[in-house]
């Protein structure tokens, strides 16, 4: 008599079933879960942006104050060169109205750039129309100093990176109210799972849902920083 193996049965697996909220409150639970979740991300990442802009508005208004000095700096620099070439050319024109002509040639050999060549644009203009020619060579197209140049340079970049400040500090105070909604949206919807009549609860859910909404549309309208 021999012993029959019995043979292995088939075990079927079967997926989970999957459970949905079969209550008011269950769902009001479940919406209240995915709404703190998200927010929470949220209100991370809003954080982080002012901290960033709020960052990018130091660097800028430290560099505007750096330019500022440069341009201070550049302008002194010219004010004394224009102030040289002034004297020098006033001792010229005496030396000439003088009949001094040695003077008169040992100081125009002097003359420094741009001095030189905006005097002789000047007496060219002067010996063709002496009326409407410029009553000096400093008022001449080519009498420009370099250290003006680089004073206005940096003066114009000192106002770029101060309008670059004041909007780092607009983007990082709009993030930081967005902060405080994203915030307040979790109170309520914390709060709705404490409450018990339900009607209460989904008032509080709603009003944490409408806050979120219209802090998300904001959100994504705000520029970033990475």
């Amino acid at each position: 008599m021999s012993d029959k193996i019995p043979e292995p049965e088939e075990s079927s697996s079967s997926p989970l079933p999957v459970t949905l909220p079969s209550s008011s409150a269950d769902w009001r639970e479940l919406v209240a879960v995915i709404l703190i979740s998200v927010t929470t991300i949220l209100t991370a990442w809003t954080a982080f942006q002012a901290s960033k802009w709020g960052g990018a508005m130091s660097i800028n208004f430290s560099q505007a104050s750096a330019a500022r000095i440069d341009a201070a700096r550049f302008e002194s620099d010219a004010n004394r060169q224009a102030s040289v070439q002034v004297a020098l050319f006033t001792q010229w024109l005496n030396a000439q109205t003088s009949d001094n002509d040695e003077l008169a040639v040992f100081l125009r050999d002097s003359f420094p750039e741009p001095l030189a060549t905006a005097t002789s644009d000047w007496l060219d203009e002067r010996a063709v129309d002496s009326e409407t020619a410029p009553q000096t060579p400093f008022d001449m197209p080519s009498y420009v100093l370099d250290n003006a140049v680089r004073a206005e340079e940096k003066q114009a970049q000192a106002e770029q990176l101060s309008a670059q400040a004041l909007t780092s500090n607009r983007n990082s105070d709009n993030y930081t109210v967005l902060t405080i909604l994203f915030a307040t949206v979790l109170f309520f919807a914390a709060v709705s799972n404490r409450v018990k009549k339900s009607l209460s609860s989904w008032t509080l859910i709603g009003v944490a849902l409408v806050v979120f909404v219209g802090s998300a549309t904001v959100l994504a309208s705000l520029p970033k920083l990475f």
